[in-house]
């Protein structure tokens, strides 16, 4: 059966899984999140894209500045499912919005993981880098980790 836009559209609200209560001091995310992504350039946004393939990502290292504005454009070019699961990431980020195939636009102020689709599917977050650090970057769909699926994220 042909998948429709809200079947697309409630996979991706699942795969856009929000995060633990801003409360809970190791998990917090970033405070002021709204007043950052309000002040920022998006005029000067920059693209970064990652292709999701069986068993990776490329690249596999992703660099950002923090304080810029940044589109994260990330493609699935496998025939599985992959997530792009970050907590520690995510935590450390001002989120603007995630917009899916640009056929829909989520605005969700926590994300601790993003799911992508199978065979093209695509999903743009749209942020700003808060705090420096290195983070790890997986899929949790079966054994993909172990195969490779994994990277890294650091916000200079």
């Amino acid at each position: 059966m042909k998948r429709t836009l809200p079947a697309i559209l409630a996979t991706a609200l699942l795969g856009f899984a929000f995060g633990p209560a801003p409360s809970m001091a190791s998990e917090a995310y970033v405070e002021n999140a709204d007043e950052i992504v309000k002040q920022a350039d998006w005029n000067t946004m920059e693209t970064v894209s990652v292709v999701f393939d069986e068993n990776g990502y490329t690249p596999d290292v992703l660099r950002f500045k923090a304080g810029t504005p940044y589109k994260l454009a990330l493609h699935n070019q496998s025939d599985k499912h992959h997530y792009f699961t970050a907590p520690a990431f995510f935590r450390s980020i001002a989120t603007r919005k995630a917009m899916v195939d640009g056929q829909a636009e989520i605005k969700a102020p926590y994300f601790k993981a993003i799911e992508v689709l199978k065979e093209g599917g695509r999903i743009d977050l749209y942020f700003v880098p808060v705090a420096r650090g290195s983070f790890e970057v997986y899929c949790t769909i079966d054994d993909h980790r172990e195969k490779g699926m994994e990277g890294q994220i650091i916000i200079e």
